[in-house]
């Protein structure tokens, strides 16, 4: 059988729109946050999520040992935020928190408060998968805005929103 390379596979897969969130952690193992739009609902009993993280990100490892993480729903507003944790700024990650208004959820991992949905996950399995680990998440919490804001979503490599009536 025929293998699809990965240049072809990554091109194919940026005409699949993603929601853009950003996957943030905080616990005895360190702290930080990146952008992802590998996100996705497995189940709602239990309420669960699963998030795919490169395994050269440092966070992988910190984000097991914390053995919690927060989904972060973000809106068009934050373009910029996504950008900040996308590491296009060359920040470290556990200096990325420092902008938006974070409160510490039920497991000290960090809720970003203005986004359009925030999901605090316990993590329940971890699974290396090729060059990424698929992380569940159990959702422990999970704050609303009810705001008009539009989603930030990423298709053919840039963000974009859809306009609703």
């Amino acid at each position: 059988m025929q293998v699809v390379d990965s240049e072809s596979f990554r091109e194919g897969m940026s005409k699949l729109t993603g929601a853009v969130t950003i996957v943030a952690t905080e616990g005895e193992a360190g702290k930080g946050g990146f952008t992802a739009t590998a996100v996705c609902s497995v189940s709602d009993n239990p309420a669960t999520l699963l998030v795919c993280i490169n395994r050269n990100n440092d966070l992988e490892q910190v984000i097991e040992k914390n053995q919690s993480f927060t989904v972060n729903l973000l809106s068009t507003e934050q373009k910029a935020l996504a950008n900040r944790f996308a590491g296009l700024e060359n920040i470290p990650s556990a200096e990325r928190l420092e902008v938006g208004f974070w409160s510490k959820g039920k497991t000290g991992s960090p809720l970003l408060m203005d986004c359009l949905a925030s999901f605090e996950c316990k993590l329940t399995n971890a699974v290396p998968t090729g060059t990424h680990t698929v992380l569940f998440g159990e959702v422990i919490n999970l704050l609303l805005n009810h705001s008009q804001s539009q989603p930030l979503l990423y298709y053919n490599r840039s963000y974009n929103t859809i306009k609703f009536p």
